[in-house]
């Protein structure tokens, strides 16, 4: 990089966003940390010097005009959308309504804002590429997940159609979709605490971590610029497809 690029990644107080913005400051990146926890991005910003936090809530238009407005002009690149999570595990006909809109406005539109703000300042530097880190719960469902798994599927539709309507633009576009992931806290919100049903769904299988799907939005971020990864589908070997997994008891 002639430049410092800069990296925007959102949802980066924990999880796959912490360890992308990680990532992508060893590789050089001037990463702004957005998250809405403070305490976390400050901790995470003491770990590299290329890290900047910012508290950005993805659901308040105002705080990502905000964001906008701080980065103006920058030589922005990279936009990371991983804000997002699953906040229930109902069947359908036992959903909460506002459970759904509250999946739906943090995974899909929360990704809509961030890339309506961030795409006219990839313009002004002259490329850029967008990341959607979406699920593969976004192309195969499963039972008691349709909040998420509906969202989801926003997210690899948003991907899609904004492949189409940026063609010609110098602006990649690619959507990683995560199968089985452990992390500290998405288990935890979408069982409200209960951490002994999440230990169930990783029970005899080694997931991925965060770290691997920080090294898949590295990988592809990093490529020669004419080459796109229009969709990747990251699996544990362990997870053959939404609901084939092979478990060994003595893995932890």
């Amino acid at each position: 990089m002639s430049v410092k690029e800069y990296a925007v990644v959102t949802g980066a107080s924990s999880g796959i966003g912490a360890a992308t913005a990680r990532l992508l400051a060893k590789n050089g990146y001037h990463v702004i940390a957005a998250a809405r926890r403070e305490d976390r991005l400050a901790q995470l910003a003491k770990e590299d010097s290329n890290i900047e936090p910012f508290i950005l809530d993805v659901t308040d238009q105002k705080s990502i005009e905000g964001l906008a407005a701080h980065l103006k002009g920058k030589p922005v690149s990279i936009l990371v959308s991983n804000a997002g999570g699953a906040f229930d595990a109902l069947a359908v006909t036992d959903a909460d309504p506002e459970l759904w809109m509250k999946t739906y406005e943090v995974n899909v539109v929360g990704s809509v804002r961030m890339v309506a703000a961030i795409t006219p300042i990839m313009k002004s530097f002259g490329r850029g590429h967008i990341v959607i880190i979406s699920s593969t719960a976004g192309h195969i469902v499963y039972e008691n997940g349709g909040s998420y798994t509906s969202a989801k599927a926003g997210e690899t539709a948003l991907a899609r159609t904004l492949r189409l309507e940026l063609s010609g633009e110098p602006i990649r576009i690619t959507e990683i979709a995560p199968g089985m992931v452990k992390t500290d806290e998405f288990g935890m919100v979408r069982y409200g605490g209960d951490a002994e049903r999440v230990a169930k769904i990783y029970e005899g299988v080694q997931a991925l971590t965060a770290e691997d799907i920080a090294e898949a939005v590295r990988w592809s971020v990093m490529l020669p610029h004419h080459f796109n990864i229009d969709s990747m589908i990251v699996r544990p070997l362990a997870q053959a497809a939404q609901h084939k997994v092979h478990r060994v008891p003595s893995v932890k």
